[in-house]
């Protein structure tokens, strides 16, 4: 069975420095597909792709909400030639009342011990509308390396500069933040892989830089004790969200090679500033995440932040405006209240407001978000702070000897831009 994999282009952020890592959700998807299926793999932000290609089945993975319409796109052009088109992936169960009018087939849920089920109604011909697994979580024992081999790796460089690869070692979130979907996507219950399968797939990334991509690592302290003590071994360096803030925890995340953690900023408290401190205080550097727009911040309030950040020592920072995307209780409230006015998915890139703020304008928020990036770098560009990041990542690696030099070959390149999950 030949099934094509589609990952479609979105339009990237302005101000964020410009280049794409490899995307994670459809070779996750992969690794659980049968032996029998032959997968070609396309990411559309890097690369073109023939209608005419032979394909028995399409296989559409959207992971953003301002992925959708293209994918849409897409799927109304294979289903137009007979062919048929299932969807997956995050946006897709977020937006699957209306993917399911592009669609053959629709799934909901994580592919292990699920996807074949799919594949033998295709092969019957009796494919269902929606198979809805999202309350039927896999074991995750089954969940083994991703297909990483189906993507070009070389496609993924920047000036010469191998991207990070991204790895996940646990599903679900037992926080329910109020403009996030991941409860609703995997589960208000924490689900971690066995260690023995995590080492499993780190033998297996040819990259001495990863993104752990986990929604927290702030869940279990002792199961992240040991995840670290997992991970050392393998002498990756790698950035992360959250670590929980807790000394023997953070030592082991050094040791383990955390290289920087992205930290939201939400308030100028105490216990943010001595947070960034303390992630510092161990060698790990920390790229803030501040979320314009909340209902509880004035102008004031985010001029006050604005003012903060200058004080805690980011070594980055990046700004966005509160998007209310579906199955989110930000979305639910604002919605009951009609304060959204921008149903364009194409917009919902959390770099613009498509709804009324509780406290100003939507047009001074945009402002006041253009001011935010404007401020921080006004005296070191954004890509000159990543310099500084990337040469701290180098002198770990030449310490360890498992530094690569760069690409010269691939030193003039550069792809899309990357967005933050």
């Amino acid at each position: 069975m030949k099934i094509k994999l589609i990952y479609p282009r979105w339009k990237k952020l302005d101000r964020q420095t410009e280049f794409n890592l490899p995307p994670h959700g459809p070779v996750v998807f992969a690794a659980a597909l049968p032996d029998y299926t032959e997968v070609d793999f396309v990411d559309e932000n890097m690369q073109s792709f023939s209608y005419d290609d032979p394909v028995d089945l399409v296989c559409i993975s959207m992971m953003l909400t301002s992925q959708v319409k293209r994918g849409w796109e897409i799927a109304d052009t294979y289903r137009e030639m007979g062919i048929k088109v299932l969807f997956g992936g995050i946006s897709t169960m977020l937006h699957a009342e209306e993917t399911m009018l592009h669609a053959d087939s629709v799934f909901m849920g994580e592919a292990e011990g699920h996807i074949e089920e799919v594949l033998d109604d295709f092969a019957r011909g009796e494919m269902k509308k929606l198979y809805n697994f999202m309350n039927q979580q896999p074991d995750m024992e089954l969940v083994g390396p991703a297909r990483r081999n189906l993507y070009d790796r070389d496609l993924y460089y920047h000036k010469g500069v191998q991207m990070v690869d991204l790895f996940h070692a646990s599903r679900g979130c037992k926080f329910n933040c109020y403009p996030c979907a991941v409860s609703f996507l995997g589960g208000r219950r924490f689900r971690a892989r066995p260690f023995d399968r995590i080492a499993e797939e780190l033998d297996t990334i040819d990259n001495n830089r990863l993104f752990v991509v986990d929604n927290t690592l702030a869940q279990d302290k002792e199961w992240t004790k040991e995840l670290f003590r997992t991970m050392i071994p393998f002498k990756k360096n790698w950035c992360s969200h959250t670590i929980s803030d807790d000394p023997e925890v953070l030592d082991l995340a050094a040791q383990a090679g955390s290289w920087y953690v992205y930290q939201a900023v939400f308030d100028t408290s105490d216990y943010i500033k001595e947070r960034i401190k303390r992630y510092h205080d161990y060698g790990i550097s920390v790229e803030g995440t501040i979320l314009l727009g909340m209902d509880n911040q004035t102008e004031d309030d985010m001029k006050r932040l604005f003012d903060f950040l200058g004080e805690i020592n980011l070594d980055l920072a990046e700004f966005t405006i509160l998007t209310p995307f579906p199955e989110t209780k930000a979305y639910d409230d604002m919605l009951k209240e009609s304060r959204i006015f921008d149903h364009d998915w194409n917009h919902y890139t959390a770099d613009r407001a498509v709804y009324q703020p509780r406290h100003v304008s939507p047009e001074r928020l945009q402002e006041l978000f253009e001011y935010a990036w404007e401020s921080f770098y006004a005296t070191e560009t954004q890509e000159q702070k990543m310099f500084k990041l990337m040469m701290k990542v180098v002198e770990r690696e030449m310490a360890s000897g498992t530094y690569r030099k760069p690409r010269t070959d691939l030193m003039e390149s550069s792809f899309g831009k990357f967005v933050d999950r």
